[in-house]
């Protein structure tokens, strides 16, 4: 059965920047890692926007969200904290994913940077989308020299139904020749016009403070 994830994005410029972290790393991160098929949290900040944070949970299958250990802790019943900090950041996206390629990967170790994308596509292009992603782009950005993991999601819960996350060594990896080369082909020049809501957000890691 397919890998699912959880991405939750935000911006937390209205929140005091000690604050959104110790809430992160002392409450909300531990509560969802000894939920039963959670298996890793990781936390990125903006590299544009540090005011941005992406939170990346690797779960056995999606339906993790939805089992009674998840619902204890998430949304209404989250903690008196938890309503204060979301009540002021900005949600950028929240999405329940389920992995449809490589399928079964999990974040690997030592990632330096990350690369979220997030799109629709027009209905009518769809197929050709989907084709287009697992036949050529996913694969092809996943060879360039430095990248670790390429995965791509389907999910629901954002504006986007589509997200492609990509774990890399470091932050130079999207600026290299190697990977612009992969990014511009013809056929990827020929799906763009047909893309909707794109939303990309390249990260460091969150290193704590």
């Amino acid at each position: 059965m397919a890998k699912g994830i959880l991405i939750a994005a935000m911006n937390f410029s209205d929140v005091a920047e000690d604050e959104f972290h110790d809430w992160y790393d002392t409450e909300h991160v531990p509560e969802r890692l000894v939920v039963l098929g959670f298996l890793n949290a990781e936390r990125w900040i903006g590299i544009s926007n540090p005011k941005d944070s992406v939170a990346l949970y690797d779960l056995d299958t999606v339906g993790v969200l939805h089992s009674q250990p998840y619902l204890a802790v998430g949304g209404a019943n989250g903690s008196p904290w938890t309503k204060r900090v979301a009540g002021r950041v900005k949600h950028i996206m929240r999405m329940e994913g389920e992995q449809i390629l490589p399928g079964d990967a999990l974040a690997p170790a030592g990632a330096a940077a990350l690369l979220l994308i997030a799109m629709n596509v027009a209905p009518e292009h769809e197929n050709e989308f989907n084709e287009w992603y697992n036949a050529e782009h996913l694969p092809a950005l996943g060879a360039v020299p430095g990248v670790l993991a390429a995965r791509r999601y389907r999910g629901s819960g954002a504006t986007q139904r589509y997200a492609a996350i990509y774990h890399f060594a470091n932050k130079d990896v999207p600026s290299s020749a190697a990977w612009k080369s992969a990014a511009n082909t013809p056929w990827t020049e020929r799906m763009r016009p047909h893309f909707r809501d794109f939303l990309r957000l390249d990260c460091r890691r969150y290193a704590g403070r």
